[in-house]
C-alpha cells in the first residue's frame, strides 16, 4: 500500500485573502473524507509550524495555494510598465481584482496543490544541507514546491526561486566557507557573512512573469531596426542536451542589442531563459529593475582583490549549475570595437570552472554563438572611441538616444550556433586549471568564429578598403567581389541564411544599404556613378569587414610567402616558407585565433594548393612565384593585413622615440600614438585611417610587450625596438607591392 494513503495528510495554507478563504474552503470540503470531514490544516505561521515539527504521526504535508491566471488580453503599455517595476505577482492580485475575476471569469481562479513530503523527510534532507530551523525549511520547501507546481500549469521558461538567498546561506557550505574566510582575511565571521549577503542581493537575479513580458515586449521594440536571420541546425542537439545539463551561451559580443537579439531566438526554439551575467554599468532605472527580475545577474566590474565578493560570485555560479539553469555571458568582455572577434576573457570561466568542479554535476556544455548585423547604429561611436573619443556613459538619457536611433531600418540580425563543448572534457585535458580554461576559451572563440557567416555587408566593405580612397564604378564592385564570392564558394565558408551572394542584386541591395547609412557616398556628375567611403568612415566600414576577415587571414599569409619567395630567392623553399609564414602568425597572434601549428600548416597549404597545385615544386623559383601574385583574380593580403600592419608600424615607431630607461607611461604612450599615426596619415605614410585605432595599438602594445621591448632597463632594448619596427616595415614593404599588383589589374579592368 502506498505509505501516502497510510499517513495523516496536513495540507499547509499560506496566509490569504477572504476570497481565497473561501476558494479555498471550498474546495477543501470537497475533499472531505468518509465522515464528512475536510481534511487538516496548519497556517504557515511561525507558532503553527513550531507545534506541527513537535507531531510524532510523521504527517504528510501537502501545500496548497489559491492562483489566478493571467488573462490572454494584456494592458495598454504604459498600465503594463507601471505594473512591472512593481512588487505585486500577476498570479496573486489585489482583493479587487479578485473580485472581478470571480465575478466575470471565474475559470482563472484555481487552487495549486504541490508535491506532498513527510515530515520525517523533510527533517533528513534539512539535516544533509546542514542544518537549521525546521520551521523555516518546511516554510521554504512548501513555497518552492507550489513554484514548480506554478511552472507546471505555466511553462518552463519561468524557474527561479525566490529563495535562492536563504538556499546558498542556509547550506553547510556557505557556514563553511565564511568562516575559512573569516580566519583567512582576519575579519569576524559576522562581517564576512554580512558582505557576502549584500553580494548575493546585488546579483541574485529572480524571474517575474510581468518583468519578462515587458523585457520581451522592450526587446522587441529595442531591437525593431532588425529582421532575425537564425540558423537552427543545432537546437535539436542543444535541446537534447539541456534535459540532462546546463548549457552556458557565450556569443559573440557587437552590440547593446545582443541579449535582446539571442533571447528570442532562443525562445522561439523552446530553450528556457538564461541568466545573462551583465556589467553594473548598465544597473541604471528602469533598465536594471526589469533587467535583475527577468533574469540578468548584475557583478561589479571591478573585483581584484574583493575575496568575500569572489567567493559569494562562485557559489552562486556553483547554484544555478546544480539547479539546471542556463547561463549566458559575452566571452570577450566588451563589445568588439573592431568588428573581429576580440580576445577571450578568462574571468567568468575561471568561476564557471571552480564552481562546476565543487557543484558535483558530471557535465556542464559550453555554447558558443556568433551574433552579426549587416549594420549597426552604435559603429560610429565605437568608430570614434578608437579615434580616442571618451566613452559615453550609460544612463537613462543615453538609452532614448539609442533607442530613438533604432528607429531607422538596420537590416537583418544573424544568430548562429557553434559546436557545443564539454566542459568536463576540456578541463580535464590539463592539469593545471588555469591553462585548461584559457585553452578551453580559445576554442570557444575558434568556434564562434567557425560558424560566423559571411555577408554581402562585409564584402562589399571588403571591396572599399585597402585600395587608398579610390572610388569604384559598379562594374569595378562586381570585379573586385566576382572571383572573392568564387573563392567563398570554393571553401565552402558558411554564408548569412539562404543569402546568395553571386546574385548581383544581393551585392547592389549592399550598396544601398551602406549609401542610406552614410559609409558610402556616391558622386553621378560624372559619365558613369561611383562610390567611394564617406568622410571619416574607414573604420566603420572595417568593422563590417572584420566580421569576415578570419576566414581570409590565412589567404592573406599565403600570398605574403609568395611575396618572401620572390624576395628572400628562397634557398631551402619548402622551410623558409613555413618561416615566413610563422613569423607572421606570431607577429599577429593577439590579434587574431590562429591554429596549433600543426593546423596551421595543413591550413596554409590547403591555401597554397588553391593558388597552385604544383606550388611545392614550384616555390624556389621566384619567377614563378611572381606570375603567381600577378595572374590571381583576387589579392587580400593589402585588404587584410595592411592596417594592422601599419597600426603596429605606429607603435614600433612610437617605441624607438620612447626612452628606454625610464618608467613606460601607458596612457601618455598611446595618445602618442594616436598623433603620429595622423600625422603618417596626412603625409600618405599610411593607407586608410583604419590604422589610426587605440584598439589595434593596445594589441600592439601587448606584443611588444610579450616580446619584452616596454619596460625599462630590458637587455638589449633600443636594438630589439629597431629590429621589431624593420620587421614590420619589410612585412608593410610586402603589402604594398600586392597592392600594387592588384591596383595594376583594377586599372585594366576600369579601362575595358
Amino acid at each position: 500500500m502506498d505509505e501516502h494513503t497510510t499517513r495523516p495528510r496536513v495540507y499547509l495554507i499560506e496566509t490569504m485573502s477572504d476570497m481565497e478563504d473561501d476558494v479555498l474552503r471550498t474546495w477543501l470540503e470537497r475533499q472531505a473524507n468518509d465522515s464528512g470531514q475536510p481534511p487538516p490544516t496548519v497556517r504557515v505561521t511561525d507558532q503553527a509550524l513550531a507545534d506541527l515539527v513537535r507531531r510524532k504521526d510523521d504527517p504528510l504535508l501537502t501545500p496548497l495555494r489559491v492562483v489566478w491566471l493571467p488573462k490572454e488580453t494584456h494592458p495598454d503599455g504604459a498600465r503594463r510598465f507601471r505594473e512591472t517595476l512593481s512588487l505585486r505577482d500577476p498570479l496573486h492580485p489585489g482583493q479587487n481584482m479578485q473580485r472581478r475575476v470571480m465575478r466575470d471569469d471565474p475559470a482563472r481562479c484555481q487552487v495549486l496543490e504541490g508535491d506532498p513530503a513527510p515530515l520525517s523527510d523533510l527533517e533528513r534532507r534539512l539535516a544533509e544541507n546542514g542544518g537549521g530551523s525546521l520551521p523555516d525549511f518546511i516554510r521554504r520547501q512548501a513555497a518552492l514546491t507550489l513554484e514548480r507546481a506554478e511552472r507546471t500549469l505555466l511553462g518552463t521558461q519561468y524557474k527561479v526561486s525566490k529563495f535562492v538567498v536563504d538556499e546558498i546561506t542556509d547550506a553547510s557550505r556557505y557556514h563553511d566557507g565564511t568562516r575559512e574566510l573569516s580566519a583567512k582575511l582576519n575579519l569576524p565571521v559576522a562581517e564576512v557573512d554580512r558582505r557576502a549577503r549584500r553580494a548575493l542581493d546585488e546579483m541574485v537575479a529572480a524571474q517575474s512573469r510581468r518583468a519578462i513580458a515587458l523585457w520581451d515586449q522592450l526587446g522587441r521594440y529595442f531591437s525593431r531596426a532588425y529582421r532575425l536571420d537564425v540558423d537552427t541546425t543545432r537546437l535539436d542537439e542543444l535541446r537534447e542536451l539541456n534535459k540532462e545539463h546546463s548549457l552556458v551561451f557565450l556569443p559573440s559580443h557587437r552590440s547593446y542589442l545582443d541579449p535582446l537579439v539571442l533571447r528570442p531566438a532562443l525562445l522561439a526554439n523552446d530553450l528556457p531563459l538564461n541568466h545573462v551575467m551583465g556589467g553594473l554599468n548598465i544597473n541604471f532605472w528602469p533598465i536594471g529593475p526589469i533587467g535583475k527580475r527577468s533574469g540578468t545577474v548584475f557583478i561589479r566590474r571591478k573585483i581584484e582583490g574583493d575575496e568575500i565578493y569572489k567567493w559569494t560570485l562562485r557559489e552562486y555560479m556553483r547554484y544555478l549549475l546544480t539547479k539546471r539553469f542556463n547561463l549566458e555571458w559575452y566571452i570577450e568582455g566588451g563589445r568588439s570595437r573592431t568588428g573581429k572577434l576580440r580576445p577571450p576573457r578568462f574571468g567568468l570561466l575561471n568561476y564557471l570552472a571552480k564552481a562546476f568542479r565543487d557543484s558535483g554535476m558530471s557535465d556542464v556544455y559550453l555554447v558558443p554563438v556568433s551574433l552579426t548585423y549587416d549594420q549597426l547604429y552604435e559603429v560610429g561611436a565605437m568608430a570614434a572611441e578608437a579615434h580616442g573619443q571618451a566613452k559615453s556613459k550609460e544612463s537613462l538619457r543615453w538609452l532614448f538616444g539609442y533607442v530613438r536611433a533604432q528607429g531607422q531600418r538596420h537590416g537583418v540580425a544573424h544568430v548562429n550556433v557553434g559546436r557545443p563543448m564539454s566542459l568536463a572534457d576540456y578541463l580535464g585535458q590539463e592539469d593545471d586549471l588555469r591553462l585548461a580554461v584559457q585553452k578551453t576559451a580559445f576554442e570557444v572563440c575558434h568556434r564562434i568564429n567557425e560558424v560566423t557567416p559571411v555577408t554581402a555587408s562585409s564584402l562589399v566593405m571588403l571591396a572599399f578598403l585597402g585600395i587608398e580612397d579610390r572610388a569604384l564604378t559598379v562594374a569595378e564592385v562586381g570585379g573586385i567581389l566576382g572571383p572573392l564570392v568564387d573563392y567563398i564558394t570554393a571553401r565552402s565558408l558558411p554564408t548569412a541564411g539562404d543569402v546568395d551572394l553571386t546574385h548581383p542584386e544581393v551585392i547592389r541591395k549592399a550598396v544601398r544599404t551602406h549609401l542610406d547609412s552614410g559609409v558610402l557616398r556616391s558622386f553621378d556628375q560624372g559619365s558613369e556613378r561611383v562610390f567611394y567611403l564617406g568622410r571619416d568612415q574607414h573604420l566603420v566600414a572595417a568593422f563590417y569587414r572584420n566580421n569576415t576577415i578570419h576566414f581570409l587571414v590565412m589567404r592573406a599569409i599565403a600570398e605574403m610567402v609568395l611575396r618572401a619567395a620572390v624576395d628572400q630567392q628562397f634557398t631551402d623553399p619548402l622551410n623558409d616558407g613555413w618561416d615566413a609564414a610563422l613569423r607572421i602568425r606570431d607577429l599577429l597572434k593577439f590579434e587574431f585565433f590562429f591554429s596549433e601549428k600543426d593546423s596551421f600548416r595543413k591550413e596554409l597549404r590547403a591555401e597554397l594548393d588553391l593558388i597552385d597545385p604544383a606550388w611545392e615544386s614550384n616555390l624556389g623559383d621566384p619567377q614563378h612565384a611572381a606570375n603567381l601574385l600577378s595572374g590571381m583574380r583576387i589579392h587580400l593580403a593589402h585588404r587584410v593585413l595592411q592596417p594592422f600592419l601599419e597600426a603596429y608600424a605606429v607603435v614600433a615607431g612610437q617605441l624607438l622615440r620612447t626612452p628606454v630607461d625610464r618608467k613606460f607611461d601607458e596612457k601618455a604612450f598611446m595618445t602618442s600614438c594616436l598623433a603620429l599615426a595622423e600625422q603618417r596619415r596626412l603625409r600618405q605614410q599610411i593607407g586608410s585611417s583604419e590604422s589610426i585605432s587605440a584598439e589595434l595599438f593596445t594589441t600592439a602594445l601587448k606584443l611588444a610587450r610579450n616580446r619584452g621591448l616596454v619596460e625599462p632597463n630590458a637587455e638589449n632594448m633600443a636594438a630589439r625596438r629597431v629590429e621589431f619596427e624593420a620587421e614590420l616595415q619589410t612585412l608593410i614593404d610586402r603589402v604594398l607591392r600586392i597592392r600594387a599588383i592588384a591596383h595594376e589589374n583594377l586599372d585594366q579592368m576600369g579601362g575595358r
